[in-house]
């Protein structure tokens, strides 16, 4: 039988996913299923945006595009960067990309080799430790302590460069534990990778959604023009998971390589979604701050709920929308308890762990749901521990 790669027995998927083909087959077996494992935003596309969607297809705009993005997109991206992050990076730094997954691929397949070392937050998104392990470079881990604030520390992080060292990844806001890393912090994090001259690749995806607290991004220091990396997109404060739009502002060289890597790999992003993107960035902005009064509502709910419950702990996370209770009064190791949730109380959950081993002993919710789902499962949790 022919062998596949190396690298394909290296990379690996997400539990999420595991999850909800776990939880449907139980609802195909006619139980009810609360679910809470899935990070997608429980809104719908604003409607001006799936209208300039609609249009563009109308409008015949459904053929090749240039591999880097619209021009219009582009420029849109442009504007937004200089309005939130403070810096107007030039054209050839942008491209846009078909959801922000494959900005983490591309930036990490042309910055890292076999043998780099790379550092990432643990918990933190799979992908970060998936990637790093398909390109044969060793995965360096940053313990995110819920005594911090579940925060990514830069004397942690400095503590773990060594000479082989090439790339950082940094999330704020972060999943799975909601929490935002301060100015101070993030300016730590580029001064250590300036100093060690080290890639930085800054995961922005939640950065419009915060709680009672600002956004900041560690590429402002040198404005993404010599080894930061910004990604950012539509999925989540556009609840546009399905679009799959997204961008990454880079140095103009690395830039041209990732202008490449998408040529070689998926062509263009699609024209009609990159149309609905110009809206989402230029037209009513209206939908952000009515999405996050909502989820700040259900957050609030949730944490109350889970800390009603004696053998949880939650602190209230700081962005996203995920709560990271401590579970470790149950007895169980996190996978145990994820499992009694969802076989015994009918909420499907992550566990911790599913985010890397300093995930142990915590659980991961994803409260995009309704206050009456995230009501029901507080009450079958503690029902499932009488």
């Amino acid at each position: 039988m022919v062998k596949l790669s190396n690298g394909a027995s290296r990379i690996y998927g997400e539990a999420a996913f595991e999850v909800l083909a776990k939880a449907q087959e139980l609802e195909r077996q006619g139980k009810d299923i609360l679910h809470f494992e899935i990070g997608e935003p429980d809104m719908e596309t604003p409607e001006n945006v799936a209208r300039a969607g609609i249009q563009a297809i109308k409008d015949k705009k459904t053929h090749y595009v240039p591999s880097i993005g619209l021009l219009e997109l582009r420029k849109a991206v442009q504007d937004e960067v200089e309005k939130t992050r403070g810096y107007r990076p030039d054209l050839e730094q942008i491209i846009i990309i078909p959801g922000l997954k494959p900005g983490i691929f591309f930036s990490m397949l042309a910055t890292v080799n076999p043998g780099d070392e790379v550092i990432y937050q643990d918990p933190g998104y799979p992908t970060y430790g998936s990637v790093s392990s398909f390109l044969g470079a060793k995965g360096v881990l940053v313990p995110l302590l819920e005594e911090n604030e579940f925060r990514m520390n830069p004397d942690d992080i400095k503590e773990r460069i060594t000479e082989k060292t090439k790339l950082m990844v940094v999330n704020s806001p972060q999943n799975p534990t909601g929490s935002v890393m301060t100015k101070s912090e993030l300016d730590d994090v580029a001064e250590l990778a300036e100093e060690h001259d080290i890639f930085v690749v800054s995961d922005e995806i939640y950065s419009k959604m915060t709680y009672d607290t600002v956004h900041y991004t560690p590429t402002a220091r040198d404005e993404a023009k010599e080894r930061t990396v910004l990604l950012d997109g539509f999925s989540k404060y556009y609840a546009m998971t399905g679009w799959r739009l997204g961008y990454v502002i880079a140095p103009s060289k690395l830039a041209e390589r990732l202008q490449d890597f998408l040529v070689s790999a998926v062509s263009c992003t699609a024209a009609f979604t990159q149309w609905a993107g110009v809206e989402a960035l230029t037209g009513d902005q209206s939908f952000i701050p009515d999405m996050m009064a909502r989820f700040k509502e259900k957050r609030d709910r949730i944490v109350k709920g889970l800390n009603s419950i004696p053998q949880f702990s939650c602190q209230a996370p700081k962005g996203a929308f995920y709560a990271f209770p401590n579970i470790k009064k149950t007895g169980m190791t996190s996978q145990e308890c994820a499992d009694h949730l969802l076989y015994k109380a009918g909420v499907a959950t992550l566990p911790g762990t599913a985010f890397g081993p300093y995930g142990e002993g915590y659980i991961r919710f994803s409260y995009a749901t309704t206050l009456d789902n995230i009501d029901a499962a507080v009450e079958q949790i503690k029902r499932s521990f009488e």
